[in-house]
């Protein structure tokens, strides 16, 4: 049977740290329990303003992570520096606005090619895997194949805010076009944000779709639940999904 690789964002692991600037939690921890989980790698979010995760973040867990680690980040400058000396095994690029709470589109591949070509070829250059986060927009993921990214990672954000049956019929059959899209293209095609144990299913059932990010719901139900329990559970709601999957 096909799977997903499901990643696991500790970024909010890091949001309760730092709300009293001490050191628990620690998410490098909760990355460690994750994986004992069975979660396939780690997802780690380090912004401009430093508001969650830290730069000595990413490198312990860098380290001490036996899967792999994913580091959302800028197109910027700074950022591409920290990857290139962190070396994560893939590197996904997303908007970032310093008043947002949480990341409120996909990336606009369109406008800024020439740019972002650059930052994938410094990324390249240390044989790290380059994914941009994007909407469901063809659009978008014709860019992201001109640029030669290896991978995109399909904003789930809008799908998982309609509580409308209707609307989230027609939010999921725009992400499924977008992923069968994108595989055409030669694209490896990823999806996450705002994903739940419920709205995960018709994801999961999505036969393009090879890996999944999701982390706030996870370190949610770990405060009840404790994480092995929330990544276990998430594991089982994506099995559940792929079984959807057209044989």
């Amino acid at each position: 049977m096909t799977t997903i690789r499901l990643y696991i964002n500790v970024d909010h692991v890091a949001t309760i740290r730092e709300a009293r600037k001490t050191v628990e939690p620690d998410p490098l921890t909760a990355a460690l329990l994750a994986e004992q989980a069975g979660a396939d790698g780690i997802t780690v979010h380090l912004r401009e303003d430093r508001r969650h995760i830290q730069d000595r973040d990413v490198a312990r867990i860098r380290e001490s992570i036996k899967t792999r680690l994913n580091l959302e980040m800028a197109a910027t400058g700074e950022m591409v520096g920290i990857a290139l000396q962190t070396r994560p095994q893939q590197v996904s690029l997303v908007p970032e606005k310093r008043l947002e709470i949480t990341t409120e589109g996909g990336l606009d591949v369109c406008a800024q090619e020439e740019h972002l070509r650059t930052v994938k070829d410094r990324i390249a250059s240390r044989n790290i895997l380059f994914s941009l986060f994007i909407d469901a927009d063809p659009r978008q993921i014709d860019a992201a194949q001109r640029i030669g990214a290896d991978s995109i990672e399909i904003n789930t954000g809008l799908y998982s805010e309609t509580t409308d049956g209707p609307a989230a019929d027609e939010e999921l059959k725009k992400i499924r076009q977008a992923a069968g899209h994108a595989a055409q293209l030669g694209l490896r095609v990823f999806a996450g944000h705002g994903l739940t144990n419920d709205n995960v299913l018709a994801i999961a059932a999505i036969p393009e779709i090879e890996e999944l990010n999701i982390g706030h719901s996870i370190v949610g139900r770990s405060v009840y639940l404790g994480m092995q329990q929330a990544v276990g559970e998430m594991l089982r709601s994506i099995e559940r999904g792929v079984k959807l999957r057209p044989q």
